[in-house]
């Protein structure tokens, strides 16, 4: 399966294939000219996949080298991104040079920025290996790391110059991987698609999910192109995309990276802002059971604990959704509909009142 992103600056294509790293080289040499890559990966995925990559880039007439970092969202920080500007300029590498992200969406979005930053841009392309980089972070040019404030508030807009998806590597992820990634799967039904949600209302499992990863990726990814196409620097629909994902950041950032992965925090956000604006009257009734009874069928939470609203509320309003003294909050009408909403900084404190 192919897919096409229809940019103004470049388009660029989506590979969706089973088994697709065994020709990765000769993918690679038909988008680029013979140069120098940099493959930045982490350390469990080149222990899996790494040497494969590294040898077919070189087999297909490319200088390759490797940077591994350690696996986690602490690798996604500006230390750790100057030490990959620092090992390029020892590499000599040079601006018709490129880079290739292996690994989930730490690796790609570090690579991304990494790729944004240096020199002031180099190209370089997607290769997401994690359910969650797949559906969703290896497209549409968000670029970031994290600092001690919050999750992703340094970054860039920088488009890939091609994606490729091997949904082979999806096998080699533990559960809580895999969960993570259908958060972000439940997140695009519950946004824009019912018939997504109907399919997923049917598999029984995680396992059911992955015996049709390639269908079901396909379908989240039309839904990002769209919106993407649209929306390319996320000032208007493309902020849909976000629905969980302001209560959700600020779980993760507080709780200690790591601590709560993000598709984790995503659940937890959508339910959270789903249950009040249900009881608000801005979300139709009964949309809170669905979206919780999907949730805890694919085991992951709802709520979490300690929940601290003043620290939220900080972590919120310190976060780069943040416009002024309003914030946008991204809101079911229904399953499948989604709606933007522009409140005062203060009355998301009220989002954050939980149940007794």
């Amino acid at each position: 399966m192919k897919l096409t992103v229809h940019l103004p600056e470049h388009n660029y294509d989506i590979l969706i294939e089973r088994d697709a790293l065994k020709r990765i080289g000769s993918w690679v040499a038909t988008l680029w000219d013979k140069q120098k890559i940099c493959l930045i990966t982490d350390d469990t995925v080149n222990e899996l996949y790494g040497s494969l990559v590294l040898d077919q880039l070189n087999e297909a007439g490319f200088e390759a080298v490797r940077f591994s970092i350690t696996p986690g969202e602490k690798s996604k920080s500006l230390p750790v991104a100057t030490q990959i500007f620092d090992f390029l300029a020892e590499q000599e590498f040079t601006r018709t040079d490129g880079i290739l992200a292996l690994g989930g969406g730490v690796v790609g979005d570090l690579a991304g920025y990494v790729a944004a930053s240096y020199m002031r841009g180099i190209h370089y392309l997607q290769v997401p290996t994690t359910l969650l980089a797949q559906v969703d972070s290896s497209i549409g040019g968000k670029t970031a790391v994290n600092t001690e404030k919050a999750k992703n508030l340094v970054g860039a807009f920088w488009q890939p110059e091609g994606v490729l998806i091997d949904s082979l590597t999806l096998r080699s992820l533990d559960v809580r991987r895999v969960r993570e990634g259908i958060a972000e799967i439940i997140k695009s039904a519950a946004i824009a698609d019912t018939a997504l949600w109907s399919q997923l209302e049917q598999l029984k499992d995680e396992q059911a999910l992955l015996d049709c990863a390639e269908e079901i990726i396909t379908a989240c990814l039309k839904i990002k192109r769209a919106v993407v196409e649209e929306d390319v620097l996320d000032n208007g629909n493309r902020l849909l995309l976000n629905f969980g994902h302001t209560i959700g950041h600020a779980i993760e950032a507080t709780a200690g990276y790591g601590i709560v992965t993000h598709g984790e925090g995503v659940a937890i956000g959508m339910h959270q802002i789903t249950r009040i604006a249900e009881e608000k009257g801005l979300t139709e009734k009964g949309t809170t059971d669905k979206l919780k009874q999907m949730i805890h069928k694919f085991g992951l939470p709802t709520s979490h604990l300690p929940w601290q609203e003043e620290t939220l509320y900080h972590a919120i309003t310190h976060d780069k959704k943040t416009r002024g003294k309003t914030i946008k909050l991204i809101l079911l009408a229904s399953i499948g509909q989604a709606k933007i909403e522009t409140v005062d900084t203060q009355t998301v404190k009220e989002f954050l009142v939980i149940e007794e």
